[in-house]
């Protein structure tokens, strides 16, 4: 392999790495929030009613949660009987 061979090959990787990070980091909050709705005795349908919503967009919410309002997030976890607590690390 010659040395632009290589380069792109590295290229490939560090930017797979770098949208890998960030794509975990959504699919993680999804799966938190499809965990919390189940935990909570909810279906997808009884919580879009709570949300005054669509059982799609809650799907859509789990699913593919990218970004995703905090103002959604609180009014989620709020409908749950839970608390949303953000912090930076």
């Amino acid at each position: 392999m010659d040395d632009l061979q290589r380069y792109i090959e590295q290229r490939k990787d560090l930017e797979f790495a770098k949208t890998f990070d960030e794509g975990y980091e959504q699919f993680k909050i999804g799966e938190l929030l499809r965990y919390a709705r189940e935990r909570a005795g909810f279906t997808q349908e009884e919580l879009a009613g709570k949300l005054n919503t669509k059982k799609s967009a809650i799907s859509r919410i789990e699913n593919h949660s990218e970004d995703i309002r905090l103002s959604t997030l609180f009014r989620y976890a709020d409908a749950l009987g839970k608390k949303l607590q953000v912090s930076l690390q």
